[in-house]
């Protein structure tokens, strides 16, 4: 009798020097490289998977402060999945085992259901498909409303995107976003979007060094460029990092995804601290399922969809 890993069935696939290993708890990105280079932070699969590294965050991202909301005129209460900030956090099934449903040499999708409960009663069937080319990875999540109401919902991922060696203080980010959401300092309440001219610190519409610079923000306010490369407003938001040997890392999503929470990784673990930079490209913004800002209102029998790329900055 083979033993699952913790992190449950594995799936590899491929394309010329890329390579992906995904796993099913929680439909995560386990490692990505290319030519054998990471460009995300990996975990072993037989481990439980450290900080949210890799899954796919739904029927929410971010948090939902006390877990409390209000949708359609009914108040909600969730489990409270960050006891020490008192906050539901990420989502429902980042700790599901995903089901595998098709696979081939480049791709694959896995699919979950979102099971309702008292504090999130609406049904919805979440499919994952990861396929590589060229570009590197891309990643494709689509949302199915199969109740009988309109559902709240919002999704993104949580890489940790890595340069090459070093850590996060090592690199250069170039983040395009005009605006950060200020948050209160212990429990990372949101406050108010301001202008990052306001905390020249998260500025890095120009590529500069991280340095020892601590960051735990959502950004927006996202420059963005055509297919063709021309500034439009209504294209492709592209985040990179470079190491100083010259290796690197890009990511790109489109319009779908307004927000872009950035994580400088910093634990108290010395073996998880700044290790990689958490990029996470989301369709709202924390504590969205309270305020409303970019919630998707998920109506009955229809599918939400949103996408991103991983790929080799060098490429």
């Amino acid at each position: 009798m083979t033993n699952t890993p913790l992190s449950g069935p594995q799936t590899s696939i491929r394309h010329g020097g890329y390579r992906a290993e995904i796993a099913a708890v929680g439909a995560s990105l386990r490692s990505l490289t290319v030519d054998g280079r990471n460009l995300t932070v990996p975990f072993e699969a037989d481990s439980i998977r450290p900080v949210f590294r890799g899954a796919i965050l739904a029927p929410w991202p971010n948090r939902v402060v006390d877990g409390r909301y209000t949708f359609d005129g009914v108040e909600r209460q969730l489990p409270l999945t960050e006891p020490a900030r008192g906050h539901a956090l990420h989502g429902l099934l980042a700790w599901v085992r995903w089901d595998v449903v098709e696979a081939s040499e480049a791709s694959a999708r896995l699919e979950a259901d979102v099971v309702p409960s008292d504090g999130y009663p609406f049904p919805l069937r979440i499919a994952v498909t990861y396929s590589l080319d060229d570009d590197g990875l891309t990643t494709t999540v689509e949302a199915t409303n199969t109740g009988q109401a309109a559902a709240p919902y919002g999704t993104a991922p949580h890489p940790y995107l890595s340069a090459g060696a070093g850590h996060v203080d090592d690199w250069t980010l170039t983040l395009p976003a005009a605006e950060f959401l200020e948050v209160t300092p212990d429990r990372l309440i949101p406050v108010a979007t301001r202008p990052v001219t306001e905390h020249p610190d998260f500025d890095f519409r120009a590529a500069r060094p991280i340095g020892d610079l601590f960051i735990d923000h959502a950004f927006t306010g996202l420059e963005r460029a055509s297919a063709a490369g021309d500034a439009d407003g209504g294209g492709t938001a592209r985040v990179t990092l470079s190491a100083p040997e010259g290796t690197g890392v890009q990511m790109t999503w489109g319009t779908e995804l307004p927000w872009v929470q950035v994580h400088t990784a910093d634990r108290p673990e010395p073996e998880l601290n700044r290790l990689g930079l958490a990029v996470e490209p989301m369709t709202c913004p924390p504590g969205a399922f309270d305020s409303g800002i970019d919630l998707v209102r998920l109506e009955p029998g229809r599918t939400h969809t949103a996408s991103w790329t991983i790929g080799d900055l060098t490429a």
